[in-house]
């Protein structure tokens, strides 16, 4: 079925980008100064959004719970991914030490060997996949739907030009997107929606790339309830974004990771692989929670984050350990100004975007958008 993990080089469908020149105009980087309504929602607007995720969470939450020992903290997760946890060892001060012959670095707040970074984040990702959404709900106050569908129209997914051979029918190009970090298909359906229905483009299909098992299971089941299940439309990869072996050179046309690079190990591999399997003309684009840029709205949004999230995680999913890392998690992620430099360094160009920054800040830097262009030859 055309929903199984592909084996081989993701195909090449939709070359049609060999500079900037070869983006159809309808799907350049929009760099007008225009806002969208996700970018300036009101607090008393978010607050709403909480007791309904809440009590979703609450729905999904187990009805029993193995006991714990204290040696390893439990996480609503399947036996399989609990064994395969590392334990949770806490020193006086906050931190795991590291061993002395490994390189560090950041799980939240702690400092812990890079080696075993991977695995934590499995098991804390693997903890909330079944509800992944509702966790969302929870980090963005509810407004993460709105910010995902900013981000694809920004994007303009789809063509809407035909090839032309002698002799024979017309034939649709479409692009190859791939969507990394994206196992349970949030921005991968919505991709495929907005090419469908607003470009008239039956051709573009999106790669899901996830490097945690249970992620892309949840993404696989709802392709197959959706109107896209069997069209070859849509293909599920598990892989890590530092080593995308199975992606060729300049394959792509679009690379968008939402939600996901700020729990990788090494981000400036990724955005490096990034470079490597767009083509030229082609655009890196990642949406991602950043830093409020107003001092009043932080000092609310961290006393939420910080005191609510975890507690709520605890109280209806039993699982405070990985809500704690998510709040943390974001509080360690690079400034917008830090990030966008960290994709030029990679080779991009930078568009000047809405505020002439190099990024688009969402509902006062809660989230913000950044964009790269793969220079044409």
């Amino acid at each position: 079925m055309s929903l199984g993990r592909p084996s081989g080089h993701v195909g090449t469908h939709g070359r049609t980008l060999s500079g900037v020149q070869r983006l159809a105009p309808s799907a350049r980087v929009n760099l007008s100064k225009r806002r969208d309504t996700a970018s300036s929602i009101s607090t008393p607007t978010m607050a709403a959004f909480v007791p309904r995720a809440a009590k979703r969470l609450r729905l999904t939450a187990p009805i029993a719970r193995p006991q714990c020992s204290q040696s390893a903290r439990c996480f609503s997760v399947t036996a399989r991914a609990a064994d395969q946890r590392p334990q949770w060892n806490h020193s006086p001060s906050g931190q795991q030490p590291p061993p002395n012959d490994d390189k560090t670095t950041h799980f939240g707040f702690e400092t812990i060997a890079e080696s075993v970074k991977e695995s934590r984040v499995a098991s804390v990702f693997s903890s909330v996949a079944g509800s992944y959404d509702t966790m969302n709900d929870l980090m963005s106050l509810g407004i993460h739907r709105l910010w995902k569908d900013h981000f694809v129209r920004s994007l303009n997914p789809g063509t809407s030009s035909w090839t032309h051979t002698a002799g024979q029918a017309p034939q649709q190009k479409g692009w190859h997107i791939l969507d990394i970090a994206g196992g349970t298909g949030d921005i991968a359906f919505r991709m495929l929606d907005h090419a469908t229905n607003i470009n008239k483009d039956n051709a573009t299909k999106v790669t899901i790339s996830d490097i945690n098992p249970d992620m892309l299971a949840e993404g696989r089941k709802r392709a197959l309830n959706g109107r896209y299940a069997g069209t070859g439309r849509l293909n599920f990869v598990e892989a890590n974004a530092e080593k995308l072996d199975m992606i060729a050179d300049e394959s792509v046309d679009l690379y968008t990771v939402a939600f996901g690079i700020r729990n990788f190990t090494h981000k400036e591999a990724a955005l490096r692989e990034a470079f490597r399997v767009l083509k030229p003309g082609g655009v890196f684009a990642c949406l991602e929670f950043s830093k409020v840029n107003n001092p009043l709205f932080d000092a609310v949004y961290k006393r939420w984050s910080f005191a609510a999230i975890p507690l709520i995680g605890q109280v209806v999913a039993g699982d405070r350990d990985s809500y704690q890392y998510l709040v943390e998690s974001i509080e360690r992620f690079p400034s917008q100004t830090e990030f966008r430099d960290m994709i030029r360094d990679a080779g991009f160009l930078i568009p000047k975007g809405p505020d002439g920054d190099g990024f688009e800040n969402l509902t006062n830097g809660i989230a913000a958008i950044h964009k790269g262009i793969k220079p044409a030859r």
